[in-house]
């Protein structure tokens, strides 16, 4: 994140600082080359002349839309995307390479008469969409950011709310019902400070809402209901039940 990549530098210019090779990362990191590689997959980072970067998410984004309209554009089913006609026809937009890295994060590849295809996968795809919608909104009326969200994805995938846990939070006390981006991380990597932090945002979570929040911060043996018990006090609220702060928070 200290430097993510935007594309194509206009006129060639790029700052040069804060890039980490694989050996960089393995002098850094206490893991093994092969957790790392698997980690940089899940955050999408791509190899960029010998450097892991992570895409800028307006970028990454932007790529996402490339493959999406054209998936529309030409009628295909998002589970065969041909690589050689994407790469073929959004090249003039951006480098191909890039546009490859795109359908490998958020497809899964595969081979059919000496043709390469990606199957786009659908939740991955969704949320990624709703990320895009949610990330210039404070927060949207639920039911309006459902009907644009579905609007939104190529035919024949379907949005569900489940798609977007710990990436957005929804709130059905207030009316209407709304919905914001809330991204786990994004939040205090420390356990005090994180449920604090949760806990400045709403004063009563249910389980369901808060558990995607905190699932991070467990230890190999621990539950998130061990964390519950430690950090938050439960109550009953119209038959529900609901943890909020063992301590003051200050709004």
């Amino acid at each position: 994140m200290e430097n993510p990549y935007e594309g194509p530098a206009l006129g060639g210019e790029e700052v040069t600082e804060n890039r980490y090779t694989m050996q960089d990362l393995l002098e850094r990191i206490q893991a093994s080359e092969e957790e790392i590689k698997t980690h940089l997959e899940t955050i999408h980072a791509c190899q960029i002349d010998g450097y892991w970067r992570v895409l800028d998410f307006d970028y990454e984004m932007k790529l996402l839309g490339h493959v999406t309209q054209l998936v529309d554009s030409e009628s295909w089913s998002f589970n065969k995307v041909c690589l050689e006609t994407s790469l073929e026809e959004l090249a003039p937009l951006e480098p191909k390479e890039m546009i490859e890295h795109c359908l490998n994060s958020y497809g899964k590849r595969y081979t059919e008469n000496d043709k390469i295809f990606y199957a786009l996968h659908e939740d991955k795809v969704c949320r990624g969409t709703a990320l895009l919608l949610l990330h210039n909104a404070v927060k949207f009326n639920l039911r309006e950011f459902q009907e644009v969200w579905q609007q939104s994805v190529p035919e024949g995938m379907s949005t569900r709310l489940d798609q977007l846990k710990s990436v957005a939070l929804v709130d059905r006390t207030s009316r209407p019902e709304t919905i914001c981006l809330l991204r786990v991380e994004d939040l205090p990597e420390d356990t005090q400070e994180r449920f604090n932090h949760l806990f400045s945002l709403r004063e009563k979570w249910t389980e369901d809402d808060i558990t995607p929040y905190i699932q991070d911060l467990c230890g190999e043996k621990q539950t998130t209901g061990a964390l519950l018990t430690k950090y938050a006090r439960s109550s009953m609220q119209n038959g529900i039940k609901v943890f909020n702060s063992r301590r003051l928070v200050a709004t």
